[in-house]
């Protein structure tokens, strides 16, 4: 059995999770959430408690087995915690500033650059140079915090550029002199 996909997923109280086949709706105080599970895994619910089987051992199904099981527990944490991703602009002159429900940072580029937030997404600047990406999705806040961070990442010689709080940037030696 795999270790993630037979531990069950518990549901807080407050936390409605409805099964239809294989289509699992989990609804919650901050929203709803729903996924497909794939075929041959089978969903059951009791107690409070949401157990996630499969029916043999082949290496495709044991791998959609945790997935599963995880995909799962992400949505119950999303819809009663959320997720958050914090990020760091290093670098004179890098900054960003709410514009609405929107970004706007200034990158060292000859241009403002804007970035919309997505539906079910919210950011948040807390200073000039940190800013958060929240949401239910896990998937969809570490998207768009990747998305934002490639617009400059950071540079291995001076680090400059936009990062994950705590990240720690490679870096590379400069020219040698003569």
């Amino acid at each position: 059995m795999s270790r993630i996909g037979r531990m069950p997923v518990t549901v807080p109280s407050g936390v409605d999770v409805t099964i239809k086949g294989q289509e699992v709706t989990v609804r919650g105080p901050k929203g709803t959430l729903s996924v497909q599970i794939s075929v041959p895994i089978e969903i059951a619910q009791n107690d409070g408690a949401i157990n996630v089987t499969r029916p043999s051992d082949e290496g495709e199904i044991r791998a959609l087995h945790g997935l599963s099981r995880s995909l799962i527990a992400n949505m119950v944490t999303g819809v009663t915690e959320g997720y958050r991703k914090t990020l760091e602009i290093v670098g004179v002159g890098y900054r960003v500033q709410a514009k609405g429900k929107d970004l706007e940072f200034a990158l060292g580029f000859s241009h403002p650059v804007p970035v919309a937030a997505p539906e079910g997404i919210t950011l948040r600047v807390e200073t000039p140079t940190r800013f958060i990406v929240e949401g239910i999705d896990k998937q969809q806040v570490g998207e768009v915090a990747a998305n934002i961070r490639k617009l400059r990442k950071p540079d291995p010689y001076k680090g400059k550029g936009v990062r994950y709080q705590g990240e720690q940037i490679r870096r590379k030696v400069g020219k040698a002199g003569k």
